[in-house]
């Protein structure tokens, strides 16, 4: 019988593994998975235990074969130097709190068209539209998180 991994059990990697053994049982351990993923079960049990960062290239794989979409978003809004700038953190959500999200993040921005034409209408943003400016952007931010938790969700079921 496989034993429940303790140090690791908070991470995603480890976490996203551990659910897709209800579907692959050769999962359940890490040399069952080290071997369906040609990655070194000691290297794929630092990256379970979060003393080594997974490359790229394994994210895909263990994304791929755990059926968990979620990882490369976690990958790269946290791990990779350059996403952890440029990429929003997203969550795999149930679809009902994903709908409300979806709701509230685009009825919030019924006004951002007309207020763009207005800012923009003189190619100049004044001290007086960075507010604006940046109430924009916060609600532009809010719908790509949302839509980049539909895709995952969507990846997710899709598959």
């Amino acid at each position: 019988m496989p034993k429940n991994p303790t140090i690791a059990a908070g991470n995603v990697f480890c976490i996203a593994r551990k659910e897709a053994a209800t579907f692959n049982d050769s999962l359940n351990s890490r040399e069952g998975a080290s071997e369906l993923l040609g990655i070194d079960r000691t290297r794929l049990a630092r990256i379970e235990l979060g003393s080594l960062n997974p490359y790229p290239e394994e994210v895909l794989m263990m994304s791929d074969a755990y059926n968990a979409p979620e990882l490369n978003n976690h990958y790269c809004s946290h791990l990779c130097p350059l996403g952890r700038k440029t990429v929003l953190p997203a969550e795999l959500l149930q679809l009902d709190r994903l709908t409300i999200k979806i709701i509230a993040a685009l009825g919030g921005a019924d006004y951002i068209p007309n207020m763009i034409i207005k800012i923009v209408q003189d190619g100049v943003i004044t001290e007086e539209e960075k507010p604006e400016v940046a109430k924009i952007l916060a609600s532009l931010q809010k719908i790509s998180e949302a839509a980049a938790e539909t895709r995952i969700w969507i990846e997710k079921h899709m598959r």
